[in-house]
């Protein structure tokens, strides 16, 4: 294994990687780092019904008896709220409010105690204090410096942190159509296997599980699926046809338009112990 700060300067090589150059950024007007959160609203509502998979089922037994849940990159829930019958109280962290915002409605109709702190982890680590279990959720791929998230989540945690992550860069779905459309060869790291050798080499003794997600229809028709997908491959609102036929070439089918550049369905669990 290489040494902890070569590992954790590849991470940020890798990420740096998926930066989209400015002459693509330069010629279409709508930011390409969209942030659909009426899917995270929609991901969470169906989760908190129907609770299930690897992460869900760690949290859970680590929950017993009943105890705090600390979320870091919470978005509307989806990690959270289905763990509402054995959360005393919730502490959610994440750098957009609007979807705090959407997290506090949802909360409330759970019978949560919860208090939102809107900024980056580990930025604002200082105004949370210790929780018995720290959940994670498709975050990983956005922390440039993951050393000091990694280190924060830890020693936030009495019991155990639960991060969930895709098996690969979830924006790597797309890297077909940014070739289609511009031509540009796209990365294919980091992974979660990265992530579990820097966790092994900071001592942190990982468990992980691998499994697949159920496909779900994450948008409401196949023209939100093209809007967002366009506006992320950086695309002009009139070629959203030809936007629409390579998905369908992809195999995206018009009546459950899943989401392409956001948590896929091959996902790993990792799970270790906190030190508050």
């Amino acid at each position: 294994m290489a040494p902890l700060n070569e590992l954790l300067s590849r991470w940020r090589e890798d990420l740096s990687a998926w930066a989209i150059p400015d002459h693509i950024t330069a010629a279409v007007d709508e930011s390409p780092w969209v942030l659909p959160r009426q899917v995270f609203a929609r991901r969470a509502d169906r989760l908190r019904l129907a609770p299930g998979g690897a992460s869900f089922d760690r949290e859970w037994e680590a929950l017993d008896p009943p105890g705090s849940v600390l979320d870091i990159g919470a978005g509307a829930g989806a990690a959270s709220l289905p763990l509402a019958p054995r959360v005393t109280t919730l502490t959610a962290v994440d750098t957009d409010e609007p979807m705090l915002a959407l997290l506090t409605e949802r909360a409330a109709g759970a019978g949560l105690a919860a208090r939102m702190i809107p900024g980056r982890w580990p930025d604002v680590a200082g105004q949370v204090a210790p929780a018995d279990v720290v959940t994670c959720h498709h975050v990983l791929y956005n922390v440039p410096g993951i050393g000091p998230f990694l280190d924060a989540l830890t020693g936030h945690a009495r019991r155990r942190v639960v991060a969930e992550i895709t098996a690969v860069h979830p924006l790597t779905s797309l890297n077909p159509l940014w070739m289609r459309f511009h031509g540009l060869k796209r990365p294919d790291r980091p992974t979660a296997r990265d992530v579990l050798g820097i966790l092994a080499t900071m001592g942190r003794n990982p468990r992980h599980t691998e499994w697949s997600r159920p496909a779900e229809a994450d948008y409401q028709s196949a023209g939100e699926l093209v809007d967002v997908t366009r506006r992320r491959l950086c695309l002009p609102p009139e070629r959203a046809g030809e936007v629409g036929t390579a998905l369908e070439e992809l195999g995206i089918t018009p009546g459950q338009p899943v989401d392409l550049g956001s948590p896929g369905r091959d996902v790993v669990t990792i799970w270790w112990e906190g030190t508050a």
